[in-house]
């Protein structure tokens, strides 16, 4: 864990500014929202990321492991790579006449 110790003031209306070397850290940028808890240690800040809702399938646990599975697979380099789309299909034909048949119930 980054150990990053800085000060900082609280102002006017309670506001502070998160140092330089803090905020590059901890990724914020400018509109990055931050939960503010009370603990028995003092305040933790804590980074909260918005997701669009158009892409937050991408983010169910579901998804995120099928994208594991397919990094494994890409190191291992258990995958294939085509010029098109013509020759994906060319190949996904040939792979389903050399596996058995499977009997329709």
């Amino acid at each position: 864990m980054i150990s990053i110790m800085s000060r900082t003031t609280v102002r006017a209306k309670g506001q502070i500014t998160l140092p330089e070397d803090v905020r590059r850290a901890a990724h914020l940028e400018e509109g990055d929202l931050l939960d503010a808890e009370i603990t028995s240690e003092g305040i933790l800040l804590r980074p909260q990321k918005l997701i669009d809702v158009t892409q937050a399938w991408f983010w169910t646990t579901e998804w995120q492991s099928g994208e594991r599975e397919a990094d494994t697979d890409r190191v291992a380099e258990r995958v294939s790579t085509f010029a098109s789309g013509e020759d994906l299909l060319d190949a996904l034909g040939q792979r389903s006449k050399s596996e058995p048949q499977r009997k329709k119930l």
